[in-house]
């Protein structure tokens, strides 16, 4: 399952887009017997997702959303619902990046490409518990569709969101999509695992991934998981939460520089309800120039392994 998420990480953005992304996860349901629905452009209008399809406006290949679904035989007591952010390619929109920032953004699909290696894994060693994967793809281009700095949109979950920067993105796919699964799945546990924020790299390295929680308990367990996998706990820190006031709308999806990757994590917060979750920003250790310890040059499937142990842990199989 890990060798399968660094795959679809490497593949080049040419290959691997929304609508093949989806391709080759139902061709892995039907092979590995776990379940799937695929919501296209027209769901996602239904659905009013329009965050999600704002970041999709500069795009001329269709978003999709991906549901896989592992279900044990016998009942399970427990059900974990993992989000993934799926940035087939990100080229920042209209606030571009730079040429050399660009170039390696076929990986800023890492979280998705983790999240259906944890469904699959779970799948293939029949856990007990129910494990379901929403992921939200997409590229993020600057057609002459793209959204603007200064649009306003309203989530599925209604608040509206005034764009600051096109290059965040993620956050705003996100926001959709856990709402989505909160309401529709109803989870004992939530995770998404998102490549989101360079700020996160500049404050852990390349080598560790930021963890957010709103339960202790939670985040102490899943901590436990990892072996071989680096994480360290950030706060959410509700002091920085009016970096995130508009004056044109319930909420702006970017504050200042200082504090980045955790007012991208209260920005996202504003969309789980009272489920309990865990934000895992995994822009460092996802894709790597070389290699350390366990893990490649390129992408890593990082999160996979601790994604599985955790799981085993609430199935008594750890």
């Amino acid at each position: 399952a890990v060798a399968f998420a660094r795959d679809l990480v490497n593949a080049p953005p040419n290959e691997l887009n929304p609508v093949r992304m989806a391709e080759i996860a139902q061709k892995d349901a039907k092979a590995r017997g776990y379940g799937i629905e695929v919501y296209g452009k027209k769901e996602l209008q239904q659905l009013k997702m329009e965050l999600f399809l704002a970041v999709n406006k500069g795009s001329a290949i269709e978003p999709r959303m991906i549901h896989v679904v592992h279900k044990p035989k016998k009942k399970a007591k427990t059900r974990v619902v993992f989000v993934g952010k799926g940035l087939t390619f990100d080229s920042g929109g209209l606030c571009i990046k730079p040429a050399d920032a660009m170039i390696d953004m076929k990986c800023d699909m890492a979280g998705a490409a983790t999240t259906l290696a944890i469904v699959q894994a779970a799948a293939r060693l029949d856990l007990p518990v129910e494990v379901h994967g929403v992921i939200g793809a997409t590229e993020n281009m600057s057609g002459s569709h793209a959204y603007r700095p200064g649009d306003v949109y309203r989530s599925y979950l209604g608040k509206t969101v005034e764009i600051i920067n096109t290059d965040a993105e993620g956050r705003l796919v996100l926001a959709d999509v856990l709402a989505w699964a909160v309401k529709e799945l109803s989870p004992d546990y939530l995770v998404d695992h998102a490549t989101l924020t360079g700020a996160c790299m500049v404050a852990l390295g390349n080598f560790r991934a930021g963890l957010f929680a709103n339960d202790d308990a939670f985040a102490e367990s899943y901590l436990a998981a990892a072996d071989g996998e680096n994480f360290w706990r950030l706060p959410l820190d509700a002091e920085l939460r009016s970096q995130l006031e508009s004056q044109v709308a319930d909420l702006k999806h970017t504050g200042s520089r200082f504090g980045g990757t955790i007012t991208a994590a209260l920005f996202l917060k504003e969309f789980v309800g009272d489920a309990k979750w865990i934000h895992l920003d995994i822009a460092g250790p996802a894709f790597l120039d070389r290699p350390h310890g366990r893990h490649p040059k390129g992408g890593t499937g990082f999160g996979v392994a601790t994604g599985v142990r955790f799981l085993r842990s609430l199935s008594g199989r750890a």
